[in-house]
């Protein structure tokens, strides 16, 4: 099964600071090998901005070309739309991007990979699966 991978994990992943043996990097990694990693435009969109040099912009584009976006259709931002106005209507405040993420999630029957809490708070309420990093990976 694909799992969506979050900007948040991308973000961790493609900071040179972070040491080999973080359980982040591990789980994906292990995701990459299984090829079961699922990208978005929207999330590559988020992990590209802000980017202030040149150099660093071309070489995070260069890592990311390796996972392709998955198509999103009409009824992805129908789906997006109507989580955002129900989840509103309950007091809980989300992105556009994290509703699509969650629109992505239900349509396409993938898990997503956070650590965004704010996805904890919309499984509560729409029916999307949220990715547990595995205690063990071999």
């Amino acid at each position: 099964m694909k799992i969506i991978v979050d900007t948040c994990i991308w973000s961790i992943a493609l900071r040179r600071e972070i040491h080999n043996e973080n359980i982040i990097i591990s789980e994906l990694t292990e995701l990459i090998k299984e090829v079961r990693v699922q990208c978005i435009g929207a999330i590559r969109q988020e992990i590209l901005s802000g980017i202030k040099s040149k150099k660093q912009f071309h070489l995070v584009n260069s890592h990311l070309s390796a996972f392709s976006d998955l198509k999103l259709c009409e009824p992805d931002y129908q789906l997006a739309a109507e989580y955002f106005n129900f989840l509103r209507s309950k007091g809980i405040q989300g992105s556009n991007t994290d509703f699509l993420i969650c629109a992505a999630s239900t349509n396409y029957n993938m898990p997503i990979f956070t650590l965004d809490k704010d996805f904890d708070l919309f499984k509560k309420h729409i029916p999307i699966q949220l990715h547990q990093i595995r205690s063990s990976i071999n």
